[in-house]
């Protein structure tokens, strides 16, 4: 009896465990990449720069509003910031200092003129900005270097203008107004969680008086700073504002590609692995018809009668060849032993309700010296390697329970069909379970 593996079943069934165990591997290794990813989206920022009321937008054609000459003096401020999106933000900002100019324009060229000039202090201001960031696009660089920006909001403020020489001017303390700011910038981000601000502002007043001077138009004036913005949160996690989707998942892209390739390595590895153990436990060096890895007394001499582990019988039994005559008694043992044979869902392993009708068949080879062939089939459910490779073991199986209770394993032949010998329909519930079956054929 030819009781060795075939080799495509053994390698059917290799491919199957190495692509279980690979996913699982694989399944395993990849859960945290795909968790939320944190991001630091609070920060304060502290500026300090120079004030004039010089801007691009006064008005020329009255030299440079009610005043000719700017004076630069220096401001301090600075803002509490909540980005909502990397391009966009909300931030609440902090202004003081003063404002200066010099030579009333409406006073003649002269040295009354020249000795003319207003100085505004601005006792506090606060304004609500909405801040637009160029979102970061690129393909390789996680976090942006260089962020430009723009600003723009609505404020209110406490101002003091003071003026001198000047008789249509006017100096008085705590007026209060209404201001637009637009702004400007460049974030350089120094670190995760530091960059330096370089930005712009013009401040547009509700009003003509912010400069002591009741002129036509609405007086404005200049804010341009350099400072530094501090993230708040959680160290080593990114500012949201500097973050690239692209880069990012570019990168993850490139680490998942690697760890897929090593995983196929190693999975290569444990298959050859395991297939040489598979083989070596498997086999029957000596022929015996007991596997090795159930062999207890391995080498033992071609054609000696071994029991269920291998192991020579002490007393061997004299082969007498005579008929084999198998009665209608002998075929109810055997049919009632396959239909009450029953397995584990999926499984190999024989269900304890099977037992009894089982020993019969076992009793009734040892006292009959019968030869029998075990036949298992499946249905078509799953795939081809599965079901073979089921189909087989379920037999050995069988084999193996009945050698347990005495049967001689050189007259039982075990193999496996899988779904190729269907008996009923695999279209329905009732004619797959029909099909999944284990014929025994006694000679």
């Amino acid at each position: 009896m030819n009781s060795g593996i075939t080799k495509s079943a053994l390698i059917l069934s290799l491919l199957g465990l190495s692509g279980t165990l690979f996913a699982q591997d694989l399944n395993s290794d990849t859960t945290k990449r795909f968790d939320k990813k944190n991001f630091r989206t609070w920060s304060i920022g502290l500026n300090g720069g120079m004030l004039t009321h010089h801007t691009p937008f006064n008005n020329r054609s009255r030299t440079n509003g009610d005043w000719h000459t700017p004076q630069e003096s220096w401001g301090y401020g600075g803002y509490i910031k909540k980005q909502i999106v990397p391009g966009f933000g909300i931030q609440a900002d902090f202004l003081a200092g003063k404002v200066k100019g010099l030579r009333s324009n409406a006073l003649a060229p002269g040295s009354a003129q020249d000795n003319s000039s207003f100085q505004t202090r601005i006792d506090w201001s606060a304004a609500v900005s909405l801040n637009f960031t160029v979102a970061n696009l690129s393909l390789n660089q996680e976090r942006n270097i260089l962020s430009p920006y723009v600003t723009g909001g609505a404020g209110y403020m406490s101002y003091s203008p003071n003026v001198v020489n000047t008789p249509v001017g006017f100096s008085r303390g705590y007026d209060e107004d209404w201001f637009i700011p637009i702004g400007a910038g460049l974030k350089i981000s120094v670190s995760k969680g530091l960059n330096i601000d370089l930005g712009y502002t013009v401040n547009f007043m509700r009003t003509s008086e912010f400069d002591g001077v009741a002129g036509t138009y609405n007086d404005k004036f200049s804010y341009a700073h350099a400072g530094v913005e501090i993230a708040l949160g959680k160290k080593g996690t990114s500012q949201l504002q500097n973050f690239s989707a692209i880069a990012a998942v570019r990168q993850e892209s490139a680490a998942e590609s690697a760890e897929l390739r090593r995983a196929l390595s190693t999975s290569e590895q444990n298959r050859l692995r395991d297939q040489e153990q598979y083989a070596k436990d498997l086999g029957d060096d000596d022929m015996d018809g007991v596997a090795n890895k159930f062999d207890k007394c391995p080498g033992t001499p071609a054609n000696t009668v071994v029991d269920g582990a291998g192991c020579p019988l002490k007393v061997p039994a004299p082969v007498i060849k005579e008929k084999v005559v198998i009665t209608e008694a002998d075929r109810k043992v055997v049919g009632e032993a396959i239909s009450n044979l029953e397995f584990a869902l999926g499984k190999a392993t024989i269900k304890a309700k099977s037992y009894p009708t089982l020993n019969r068949v076992a009793s009734l080879l040892v006292e009959k010296n019968f030869s029998l062939k075990l036949a298992g089939h499946t249905d078509n459910t799953g795939s081809m390697a599965v079901n073979l490779r089921l189909s087989k073991d379920r037999a050995e199986a069988v084999k193996a329970y009945l050698v347990s209770q005495g049967a001689n394993p050189s007259t039982i032949e075990a193999t496996g069909y899988g779904p190729n010998q269907p008996i009923a329909t695999n279209k329905t519930a009732k004619g797959r379970q029909k099909n999944r079956r284990v014929e025994f054929s006694l000679f």
